[in-house]
Protein backbone atom coordinates (compact mmCIF):
# COMPACT_ATOMS: atom_id res chain seq x y z
CA UNK A 1 0.00 0.00 0.00
CA UNK A 2 1.52 3.82 -1.19
CA UNK A 3 1.12 6.09 1.59
CA UNK A 4 -1.10 9.45 0.53
CA UNK A 5 1.24 12.33 0.68
CA UNK A 6 0.33 14.69 3.32
CA UNK A 7 -1.91 17.46 1.42
CA UNK A 8 0.32 20.82 1.42
CA UNK A 9 -1.87 23.40 3.26
CA UNK A 10 -4.09 25.89 1.14
CA UNK A 11 -2.72 29.10 0.62
CA UNK A 12 -5.12 32.58 1.35
CA UNK A 13 -4.91 34.93 -1.27
CA UNK A 14 -6.84 37.13 -3.77
CA UNK A 15 -5.95 38.58 -7.10
CA UNK A 16 -7.36 40.50 -9.69
CA UNK A 17 -7.11 40.34 -13.40
CA UNK A 18 -6.89 43.72 -15.51
CA UNK A 19 -6.38 44.78 -18.86
CA UNK A 20 -4.82 47.79 -19.69
CA UNK A 21 -3.99 48.80 -23.06
CA UNK A 22 -1.78 45.90 -24.36
CA UNK A 23 -0.85 44.92 -20.84
CA UNK A 24 -2.12 42.69 -18.45
CA UNK A 25 -2.22 43.20 -14.61
CA UNK A 26 -2.82 40.84 -12.30
CA UNK A 27 -2.58 42.61 -9.16
CA UNK A 28 -3.03 41.23 -4.98
CA UNK A 29 -6.16 42.10 -3.28
CA UNK A 30 -5.09 42.25 0.12
CA UNK A 31 -8.49 42.20 1.76
CA UNK A 32 -9.74 40.17 -0.59
CA UNK A 33 -12.43 42.98 -1.56
CA UNK A 34 -12.52 44.46 -5.70
CA UNK A 35 -10.96 47.69 -6.10
CA UNK A 36 -12.91 50.71 -5.70
CA UNK A 37 -12.29 53.42 -7.42
CA UNK A 38 -11.39 55.67 -4.51
CA UNK A 39 -9.08 52.88 -3.14
CA UNK A 40 -5.19 53.88 -2.37
CA UNK A 41 -4.00 51.17 -3.72
CA UNK A 42 -6.16 51.29 -7.13
CA UNK A 43 -5.39 55.37 -7.38
CA UNK A 44 -1.29 53.89 -6.98
CA UNK A 45 -2.15 51.72 -10.02
CA UNK A 46 -3.72 53.72 -12.02
CA UNK A 47 -1.00 56.71 -11.81
CA UNK A 48 1.52 53.67 -12.75
CA UNK A 49 -0.31 52.55 -15.64
CA UNK A 50 -0.12 56.92 -16.68
CA UNK A 51 3.31 56.92 -16.11
CA UNK A 52 4.01 53.83 -18.02
CA UNK A 53 1.90 55.19 -20.80
CA UNK A 54 -1.08 52.68 -21.11
CA UNK A 55 -4.63 53.50 -19.99
CA UNK A 56 -5.36 54.58 -16.44
CA UNK A 57 -9.04 53.28 -16.51
CA UNK A 58 -8.33 49.49 -16.50
CA UNK A 59 -10.64 47.13 -17.68
CA UNK A 60 -11.88 44.06 -14.71
CA UNK A 61 -11.57 40.91 -16.35
CA UNK A 62 -14.41 38.60 -14.29
CA UNK A 63 -14.23 38.45 -10.42
CA UNK A 64 -11.53 38.25 -8.07
CA UNK A 65 -9.85 35.26 -8.11
CA UNK A 66 -10.29 33.75 -4.37
CA UNK A 67 -8.03 31.09 -2.77
CA UNK A 68 -8.66 28.31 -1.27
CA UNK A 69 -11.89 28.07 -3.64
CA UNK A 70 -13.88 25.99 -1.33
CA UNK A 71 -13.86 26.33 2.29
CA UNK A 72 -14.33 22.44 2.93
CA UNK A 73 -13.74 19.48 0.74
CA UNK A 74 -11.53 16.95 -0.29
CA UNK A 75 -10.28 19.01 -3.23
CA UNK A 76 -6.62 19.43 -3.21
CA UNK A 77 -5.98 23.21 -2.73
CA UNK A 78 -2.84 23.03 -1.81
CA UNK A 79 -0.06 25.59 -3.61
CA UNK A 80 0.51 23.14 -6.60
CA UNK A 81 -3.45 23.52 -7.28
CA UNK A 82 -3.48 26.99 -6.97
CA UNK A 83 -0.42 27.65 -9.76
CA UNK A 84 -2.54 25.39 -11.96
CA UNK A 85 -5.71 27.22 -11.29
CA UNK A 86 -4.13 30.72 -11.63
CA UNK A 87 -2.22 29.99 -14.73
CA UNK A 88 -5.58 28.34 -16.30
CA UNK A 89 -7.32 31.47 -15.53
CA UNK A 90 -4.59 33.74 -17.43
CA UNK A 91 -3.84 31.66 -20.20
CA UNK A 92 -8.05 31.55 -20.66
CA UNK A 93 -7.75 35.51 -20.70
CA UNK A 94 -4.22 35.38 -22.95
CA UNK A 95 -6.30 33.38 -25.97
CA UNK A 96 -9.81 35.85 -25.64
CA UNK A 97 -6.58 38.48 -26.28
CA UNK A 98 -2.73 38.15 -26.22
CA UNK A 99 -0.74 40.70 -24.47
CA UNK A 100 2.74 42.63 -24.51
CA UNK A 101 3.32 42.13 -20.73
CA UNK A 102 1.64 40.67 -17.70
CA UNK A 103 2.22 43.04 -14.90
CA UNK A 104 2.63 40.94 -11.79
CA UNK A 105 1.75 43.10 -8.88
CA UNK A 106 2.42 41.33 -5.24
CA UNK A 107 3.76 38.13 -3.78
CA UNK A 108 0.43 35.87 -4.67
CA UNK A 109 0.65 37.00 -8.38
CA UNK A 110 4.29 36.55 -8.30
CA UNK A 111 4.21 32.89 -6.65
CA UNK A 112 1.09 31.87 -8.72
CA UNK A 113 0.97 33.01 -11.97
CA UNK A 114 5.13 33.69 -12.46
CA UNK A 115 6.56 30.54 -9.99
CA UNK A 116 8.74 33.59 -8.88
CA UNK A 117 9.19 35.25 -5.60
CA UNK A 118 10.34 38.36 -4.32
CA UNK A 119 13.82 37.91 -5.76
CA UNK A 120 12.50 38.52 -8.56
CA UNK A 121 11.15 42.19 -7.83
CA UNK A 122 11.72 45.09 -10.80
CA UNK A 123 12.49 41.95 -13.60
CA UNK A 124 10.96 40.24 -16.42
CA UNK A 125 9.74 36.50 -15.75
CA UNK A 126 9.07 34.27 -18.50
CA UNK A 127 5.68 32.56 -17.51
CA UNK A 128 5.60 28.50 -18.10
CA UNK A 129 4.38 29.27 -22.41
CA UNK A 130 1.90 31.87 -21.58
CA UNK A 131 3.51 35.23 -22.13
CA UNK A 132 6.42 37.64 -20.46
CA UNK A 133 5.66 39.66 -17.12
CA UNK A 134 7.15 42.16 -15.20
CA UNK A 135 7.58 41.45 -11.29
CA UNK A 136 6.51 43.96 -9.07
CA UNK A 137 5.47 44.55 -5.24
CA UNK A 138 2.20 44.76 -3.81
CA UNK A 139 0.62 47.85 -3.53
CA UNK A 140 0.15 48.35 -0.46
CA UNK A 141 4.11 47.72 -0.12
CA UNK A 142 4.64 50.54 -2.25
CA UNK A 143 2.33 52.85 -0.54
CA UNK A 144 4.00 51.61 2.76
CA UNK A 145 7.95 52.38 1.59
CA UNK A 146 7.51 55.14 -1.00
CA UNK A 147 10.95 54.53 -1.64
CA UNK A 148 10.51 51.22 -3.71
CA UNK A 149 8.36 53.42 -6.24
CA UNK A 150 11.47 54.48 -7.51
CA UNK A 151 12.54 51.13 -8.31
CA UNK A 152 9.43 50.68 -10.38
CA UNK A 153 9.99 53.48 -12.02
CA UNK A 154 13.61 53.15 -13.11
CA UNK A 155 12.62 48.92 -14.36
CA UNK A 156 9.19 50.42 -16.06
CA UNK A 157 11.23 53.09 -17.76
CA UNK A 158 13.69 50.25 -19.98
CA UNK A 159 10.30 47.92 -20.27
CA UNK A 160 7.66 50.92 -22.03
CA UNK A 161 8.93 50.14 -25.01
CA UNK A 162 7.24 46.40 -24.57
CA UNK A 163 4.34 48.17 -24.18
CA UNK A 164 3.81 51.43 -26.05
CA UNK A 165 2.73 51.46 -29.44
CA UNK A 166 4.69 52.50 -31.96
CA UNK A 167 4.32 56.30 -32.64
Amino acid sequence: MTEARPQAPAPRFALQLLRAGNCLVLAELPTGEPFQSRDPGYLLLKDMLRAAGLPDAPQLLGEPVRWPLLARGSLDQGPEAARDFVQGFVAAQLEQAPCACLWLIGLPALRYAGEVDTSAYYQTVTIDTLCEGWALPGLETLMDEPARKADVWHAMRQLMARWKPAE
